[in-house]
């Protein structure tokens, strides 16, 4: 009865349109302006208003949710959630890192400026397969400077909100307890809930994996970085695009190729290489087929086979 039941229910929703009509889903421009007017906000906040656990706290979610989607292909949250900050100088915190000489997932300050920063990843999910190769790229300026402002006082005060005296907590972001993100399951309902308050949908943050796929590979998507480039920032390759993120891939490969096949129409019906059809009898057809008389006939044989001759008859 079950199995029955299962059968008549509607099957959930996968593509961009029926997550949206759900409520689980935002086009990649609606999620860069929310996360934009997120950004400004924080640093006018802190600019008027100085530095107070809420002012701290709203810049600590820009800086987290800008890092999740906007100035950056999505990287994968187990590195987010892992990211130290420069200012830490202990042992990798990879629970299965053997490397003695590893710095972890790490936000770095280069020499020079403090808002030269570069996000090095030698932990991620295809490290091993990818022979231990280490996602690094410097941070783009504004991203840069909206952390340089968050690790100084607002994150020193979120510290000593939850009574976490100095760098206690090694991670760039941390929860409403002060703690790092150790679950994957806490940073979600934390994304969810801020991306709600924001005038968004409770999206799950990892989503926003398959938002940017869906940008980057349609029709109309904007001038940005190359494939490539991005599916190596996010810890993939293009070929997973297809399989597992771009939600309307066939979709989107069907329509496009109906769409082309008027074009196509339309040059067959003005081209004029083709000649028109001779149906003119001759004496020498191209199988070798030869016309002949009734009293001619016994001296010529067809080149059909018995059975095309019955084809034929029939």
């Amino acid at each position: 009865m079950h199995l029955q039941v299962a059968d008549q229910l509607p099957r959930p929703s996968k593509d961009p349109k029926g997550l949206a009509d759900i409520g689980k889903w935002m086009c990649a421009a609606d999620l860069v302006h929310t996360i934009h007017g997120a950004e400004q906000q924080s640093q006018a906040q802190v600019q008027q208003q100085g530095v107070t656990v809420e002012t701290s706290r709203d810049m600590h979610d820009a800086a987290l949710a800008a890092m999740i989607f906007s100035h950056l292909a999505p990287v994968r949250l187990s590195c987010i959630r892992s990211l130290v900050v420069p200012a830490y100088t202990g042992p990798c915190l990879h629970p299965d890192c053997k490397e003695p000489s590893c710095e972890g997932n790490r936000l770095s300050i280069m020499s020079g400026s403090p808002l030269l920063m570069r996000i090095s990843l030698p932990h991620h999910k295809y490290a091993r397969k990818w022979s231990k190769a280490v996602i690094e790229f410097d941070v783009p300026s504004d991203l840069a400077q909206l952390l340089h402002t968050y690790l100084g006082a607002p994150r020193k005060a979120l510290l000593e909100h939850h009574l976490l005296i100095g760098d206690a907590c090694p991670y760039v972001f941390m929860d409403m307890h002060g703690r790092g993100f150790v679950a994957a399951a806490v940073l979600t309902l934390y994304w969810q809930r801020w991306l709600v308050s924001r005038g968004g949908v409770p999206m799950n943050p990892s989503m926003c994996r398959q938002v940017f796929v869906d940008e980057r590979q349609s029709n109309s998507a904007t001038a940005g970085p190359s494939n490539q480039g991005a599916a190596m920032i996010m810890g993939h390759s293009v070929k997973q695009w297809d399989k597992w993120y771009d939600m309307q891939y066939h979709i989107r490969l069907a329509q496009n190729a109906v769409d082309g096949m008027q074009s196509w129409r339309a040059a067959m019906l003005q081209s004029r290489t083709l000649a028109a059809p001779d149906l003119t009898l001759g004496t020498a057809l191209h199988c070798g087929h030869v016309l002949v008389s009734d009293s001619e006939e016994s001296r010529y044989q067809s080149c059909c086979s018995d059975s095309d001759i019955d084809i034929e008859l029939d």
